[in-house]
């Protein structure tokens, strides 16, 4: 919808981080409408807004041409259909993991306060409670390791599975992901020491939750 928007001359995401969320979609849908007033379409902002009415109804000011609002229209139309969609594999997602035996009692022994806490939950987070799931299926709350979030422990479990008797050491498991230095010694000189080339979920997730932790203060 940026596209659509930035071809109206609206300048909203300037002043708005996310046109996605409550006041940029509530815009959006009245200028789709036939809303055309850039004060009544500011008044909409949520409370939690820092911008003024006047900061927003100033980036509002653009060219409304019935061509340009169908285009927005059609892109609005389209990101309802997959945010459809996607509630609709979050459910597939939750009935799978529901389908797990347990390993833990999360009653007795519930999960700890997530480190997020305070903090806005990633844009692609799903909408029911994915951390207890993974934490009643393997009895460990991975999520407490700095830079693992819950869905990049999904994905590790997903592709490495529960058991963690598959692997026979660290090293195993290291080698099978290929992110352990190589070893290709020639006349007894090490010529390479790079990681094997692996098409691996699972080493990328670690990969990217190791990137997360460039400015970290942790240990």
């Amino acid at each position: 919808m940026q596209k659509a928007l930035t071809q109206m001359n609206i300048q909203l995401h300037r002043v708005i981080s996310d046109i996605t969320g409550t006041t940029g979609l509530s815009i959006i849908r009245e200028i789709v409408s036939g809303e055309r007033n850039p004060v009544k379409l500011a008044s909409l902002k949520d409370g939690r807004i820092k911008a003024s009415l006047e900061e927003i109804a100033a980036s509002l000011t653009g060219d409304y041409r019935s061509e340009l609002v169908f285009i927005l229209e059609q892109e609005l139309q389209l990101y309802e259909f997959y945010q459809t969609q996607i509630e609709k594999c979050e459910t597939q997602i939750e009935q799978c993991l529901a389908s797990f035996t347990d390993k833990v009692d999360v009653e007795k022994k519930p999960l700890a306060k997530p480190k997020r806490r305070g903090k806005k939950q990633p844009g692609n987070a799903p909408q029911f409670d994915l951390r207890t799931h993974l934490y009643r299926i393997s009895g460990v709350d991975f999520t407490a390791v700095d830079g693992l979030g819950a869905l990049t422990v999904l994905v590790l479990l997903s592709e490495v599975g529960l058991d963690p008797k598959r692997f026979k050491s660290v090293k195993h498991f290291t080698s099978w992901l290929g992110l352990c230095p190589g070893s290709r010694v020639t006349g007894g000189k090490v010529k390479s020491s790079k990681t094997r080339p692996v098409a691996s979920r699972a080493a990328t997730a670690f990969r990217m939750a190791a990137q997360t932790l460039s400015r970290s203060h942790s240990a």
